[in-house]
């Protein structure tokens, strides 16, 4: 599918985007270790998302849609799937349902789409291995397709290398299953839904930070099953992103309705309003995770670096780098190589493409350096990852662009042509 986006005007508008993805994988996977019926509101309806909930069934448990609820009854014991499970193009399903399932009585084989079949997963399987989980796949244990053994597991002590929500969240599933409490650490604070929603449905978890900055977590086994989810998913902050950037980049105003205002989940628009945009933060409710409204309204920007924080702010990156490209100055993003495993090397991605856009831009080993000025339209190469297609949809609004690939807009942001109608005129191409 080719994208033509035509070129965009000043708008002022609200936006409600879709259902929080993260979350709303998080609410199919944690589901199977409850009690009861879980009521879940504003579930997210994408391929991805929806693919979590097809595992859940066919791991034993019952769903129905009830008006505008997802009620999931888990099963008292998960049933061994008589097929393979397939997690589509989502690294957040394959990597946390590996714990879940790494520690439970069965045998389990995960997969994905070709673009999740190229992606690592031995940062998981690693460390699953360590602590006894029987786990193969291709590659020597590093790519999808994976096959699991489930089993009892040990309990552990241990250090990440790396600051990841996925990981963490696989590791804290499989110790929710063993003997005795376990501890988790990482250098610095990951995306922390999983403890958040786990802690609200009883489980035992605590969380310290330790003086250089590392970030410890204690997790004590469960003696009995979590209370059941009763939740309304807020809406997603990563998807949002994408008109805040466009209203920032075309000095127009933007009204993001009902997200999560997690500061694990919002560093992107703190570093957009660094770079000269006016951003509100309107807080309405704070239940499993804070929520509210955030308006951004456009300006002239300059140029920033961005080197911390970044676990809470690397899906966004490529969107963040569509307003470096007509920032005034030399941005740089540094400690992003996580950008380079993702559904495309991002890095890559966005360098390449914004030289085809006429922006001067450099790789760096873990990010990239980006000089902003007069962007042009092009034709762009998505590399099938759908941030990397609608960050250069939102660009387009400058001059127009033409996006191959574009398809893949559909399996985590389903809403977003809808949305985009409102701040721009596009045309679609199928069966290309």
């Amino acid at each position: 599918m080719i994208l033509e986006v035509k070129k965009g005007k000043r708008f002022n508008e609200e936006f409600k985007v879709d259902a929080d993805k993260s979350i709303s994988h998080r609410c199919a996977i944690f589901s199977l270790l409850t009690n009861g019926e879980n009521r879940i509101k504003n579930y997210l309806k994408a391929e991805d998302t929806l693919n979590s909930l097809e595992i859940a069934k066919k791991l034993g448990a019952e769903v129905k849609e009830e008006n505008d609820e997802i009620i999931i009854k888990a099963p008292v014991k998960l049933k061994e799937p008589d097929d393979v499970l397939y997690c589509g193009n989502s690294g957040t399903t394959i990597r946390i349902f590996m714990g879940l399932l790494a520690s439970n009585e069965g045998f389990f084989v995960l997969t994905g789409d070709e673009y999740l079949r190229r992606r690592p997963m031995k940062r998981v399987i690693a460390p699953l291995s360590e602590i006894g989980a029987k786990i193969d796949a291709r590659e020597n244990g590093n790519l999808a397709p994976i096959a699991i053994r489930g089993s009892k597991l040990k309990s552990f002590n241990y250090k990440s290398p790396i600051a990841s929500a996925q990981v963490k969240s696989s590791l804290i599933l499989a110790a929710l299953h063993c003997d005795k409490p376990s501890f988790y650490e990482e250098p610095f604070l990951s995306r922390d839904h999983t403890e958040r929603m786990l802690k609200g449905m009883g489980a035992d978890i605590k969380e310290w930070k330790m003086e250089n900055g590392e970030c410890k977590i204690e997790i004590t086994p469960l003696e009995k099953k979590l209370s059941p989810l009763k939740i309304t998913v807020p809406n997603d902050p990563s998807s949002a992103f994408f008109f805040a950037v466009a209203a920032a980049i075309t000095n127009s105003k933007a009204v993001l309705k009902n997200l999560t205002l997690n500061p694990t989940r919002i560093e992107s628009f703190k570093q957009l309003e660094k770079m000269g945009a006016k951003v509100e933060y309107i807080l309405k409710e704070d239940k499993y995770e804070p929520i509210g409204d955030i308006i951004v309204t456009g300006n002239k920007l300059k140029a920033i670096t961005v080197e911390n924080n970044i676990p809470w702010l690397i899906d966004e990156l490529p969107a963040l780098a569509m307003a470096m490209a007509v920032a005034e100055g030399k941005s740089i993003v540094k400690n992003a190589k996580e950008l380079r495993v993702k559904e495309s090397d991002r890095i890559k991605a966005v360098v390449e493409n914004l030289k085809k856009c006429g922006i001067e831009a450099k790789e760096l080993e873990d990010g990239y350096e980006i000089t902003g000025g007069k962007v042009k339209e092009a034709d762009i190469n998505s590399y099938g990852d759908h941030r990397i297609a609608m960050s250069f949809a939102v660009l387009g609004l400058i001059n127009g662009m033409k996006i191959e690939k574009a398809e893949s807009i559909h399996t985590s942001f389903p809403g977003f042509f809808e949305l985009f109608n409102k701040v721009a005129e596009y045309r679609i191409e199928n069966g290309n």
